[in-house]
């Protein structure tokens, strides 16, 4: 017999990813086409070069990551060296859920990725609050 709490895994990396790509089907019609092209990446922690290029020491505190040019700043000049990319880290997304407690894990991933999503578009705040309800 198994103790409560004990037969239950936490989300793995194929679940974060399912439930963003959900949240990416889900934007509206103006933006689902962009963020498509992005590409999604889902890892456990932020590599150790991302952590030192945003300077953030603790990587628990780095749910996310926009690394790109936002759409705001291309020019048909630029020559890209790799696709624009979002970074979702599963260990620090999980363990703010469980902090959190009473947030679904969809709609925290949902509200990273959104964020993530902003630096791509260049949104404003107004902006953001338009297609992630977080603050509501």
């Amino acid at each position: 017999m198994t103790e409560p709490g004990y037969d239950t895994l936490a989300p793995d990396a194929a679940l974060i990813e399912t439930l963003a790509r959900a949240a990416i089907a889900a934007l509206p019609d103006g933006y689902r086409e962009a963020a498509e092209a992005v590409a999604l990446r889902v890892e456990e922690f932020a590599p150790d070069h991302l952590l030192e290029e945003t300077g953030i020491e603790d990587p628990f505190e780095l749910t996310g990551l926009y690394d790109g040019i936002p759409l705001t700043e291309k020019s048909t000049l630029d020559q890209p060296w790799q696709p624009d990319t979002i970074w979702l880290f599963r260990r620090p997304i999980i363990d703010e859920w469980v902090d959190r407690g009473t947030v679904p894990l969809g709609v925290l991933v949902t509200h990273v990725l959104v964020h993530e999503l902003a630096h791509h578009f260049g949104w404003s705040d107004e902006e953001i609050a338009r297609v992630d309800r977080w603050w509501e």
